[in-house]
């Protein structure tokens, strides 16, 4: 919605004379901007996280999302990315023709070699569909037959910070919305009391080499700030002051916001800005969140087949575990979109005992989440995305040997894979070459598989728009993106 049209839509008529009194000019806006105003009006009811009018534009083929982000960028070519000629080319130089001169980072472009560094980890071919894994991620091999792996992700920045804002906002500048904001925006949510959007920042190995991680990355940025995802805390209560302060009773508290309510409504009604009915909204549901989130994460109704299922970690809150049990919860109580981000995954060196490590924190709740998910026929309404801002080298950076080595960024190529609603199941998607470097058949760009997740959610992301800063803006840019038509069931 427009802005300037929403400002004018929510108006009430006695600010709307105090601000246009009765002259012409006024009177004629009021004409234009009626029409306009009353086509856009919002949905009647839809609960306290409507969807746009007219969305999904099409039927969905998965109702929620996770995305599972590992931030920092995982190694494909030790994860999934299987290449056996790496090992003839040990410790020699990465042929001019495969780099063919592509920009590198100044943290290898003052290297005088850049010897290949072939993966140490042993690779296998996982249930009916043969999808190649490493033995790094056992657990994972479990799935494979439910998870389409693509293998040709590329993207634009070769940095940390561009990188990981362009894969959740589609852009390397700073200010636009979120992935999980525009579907909050679009789609709402099912849930009246939990957000729509819901983000877990977990712990990771401490001897993890880890990036920052900005809010921008669950911002709304343009949209309005109502849609901004709520990170869910791993230590102390889940959300600073859920609990009421010693000697306040919850009536106490339902009396202060309806005393605040009050207020925050003489405020719009003065000055007509949309923020403040968000205010308002906000507040009440920080109120529904006083119950919803203590129930939310007591785990005392999981069974132990299941709590074991996703390993030592799960009843230690703030653990990758215990935040993957949490978003299976999430989902079940209608929360539109889950994201979980996971430190720690740049290793320029120390390689594979660092990238060990990640996996034994990740691997076993990330297969859990999927099966749990799929046994209480949840994961044919969910979309799960796992995958980290870019790929690494196959050249060493620093000191190379059989069992140790370091890989700089490389966003030419990586590896994600996608499971769940609207997902083909069992596929194996592009390919690189014998060095992990190129692709060589059917590239996916980063936009493209947003347009994918949208197209899995119901969305054409063509039509589905904001405007801002002169220009319709899209999750997946100016340019156009399509779905990757290969992987979608």
């Amino acid at each position: 919605m427009n802005p300037a049209l929403e400002y004018h839509q929510l108006q009430t008529r006695r600010r709307f004379f105090q601000g246009a009194g009765l002259k012409v000019g006024g009177i004629a806006l009021a004409q234009l901007l009626g029409h306009r105003a009353f086509a856009a009006q919002p949905p009647a009811g839809g609960g306290v996280h409507p969807a746009l009018p007219g969305f999904p534009h099409f039927a969905p083929k998965a109702k929620n999302l996770i995305y599972l982000h590992m931030n920092g960028a995982p190694a494909q070519m030790d994860l999934f990315d299987y290449k056996p000629k790496m090992q003839e080319f040990f410790d020699k130089d990465l042929p001019a023709s495969v780099r063919n001169k592509q920009r590198i980072t100044t943290m290898t472009s003052g290297q005088a070699r850049f010897p290949v560094a072939p993966s140490k980890f042993a690779f296998e071919r996982c249930g009916q569909s043969g999808i190649l894994m490493s033995e790094l991620v056992p657990h994972m091999k479990e799935i494979a037959d439910d998870v389409a792996m693509i293998k040709s992700v590329h993207t634009d920045a070769i940095n940390h910070d561009p990188a990981c804002t362009f894969v959740m906002t589609g852009s390397e500048v700073p200010g636009k919305p979120s992935l999980g904001s525009w579907i909050s925006y679009g789609l709402g949510s099912e849930s009246q009391d939990l957000p729509a959007f819901v983000v877990f920042t977990p712990t990771f190995p401490k001897a993890s080499q880890a990036q920052a991680l900005f809010t921008r990355m669950w911002s709304s940025g343009f949209l309005p700030s109502k849609y901004d995802g709520v990170a869910l805390r791993g230590s102390g209560d889940p959300v600073l002051y859920v609990k009421n302060p010693p000697g306040v009773d919850p009536s106490d508290r339902r009396a202060m916001l309806d005393a605040l309510g009050k207020l925050n409504r003489k405020t719009f009604d003065r000055f007509g800005d949309p923020e403040t009915q968000t205010r308002i909204s906000q507040y009440e549901m920080a109120f529904r969140m006083q119950s919803s989130v203590p129930e939310l994460t007591d785990l005392g109704t999981e069974s132990k087949a299941t709590l074991e299922m996703y390993g030592p970690n799960v009843q230690k809150p703030g653990t990758y575990a215990h935040s993957a049990i949490l978003t299976r919860r999430l989902i079940e109580r209608g929360v539109r979109t889950v994201q979980i981000l996971h430190r720690g995954w740049d290793q320029h060196g120390n390689l594979p005992k660092l990238i060990k490590g990640q996996c034994m924190d990740v691997d076993q709740p990330t297969a859990a989440l999927i099966k749990d998910l799929k046994q209480r026929g949840l994961l044919e309404d969910t979309l799960v995305v796992f995958g980290g801002e870019f790929g690494r080298t196959v050249y060493c950076q620093g000191k190379l040997s059989k069992e140790n080595y370091g890989r700089d960024h490389h966003p030419r190529n990586f590896c994600m894979w996608m499971a769940g609603g609207g997902i083909k199941a069992g596929t194996t998607y592009g390919e690189t070459d014998d060095f992990s470097y190129n692709i060589t058949e059917n590239p996916v760009h980063l936009n493209e598989l947003n347009a994918t997740i949208m197209h899995c959610l119901g969305i054409d992301n063509h039509r589905f728009t904001f405007p801002f800063q002169g220009l319709q803006q899209r999750l997946t840019g100016v340019e156009d993106a399509y779905p990757v038509q290969g992987i979608l069931a």
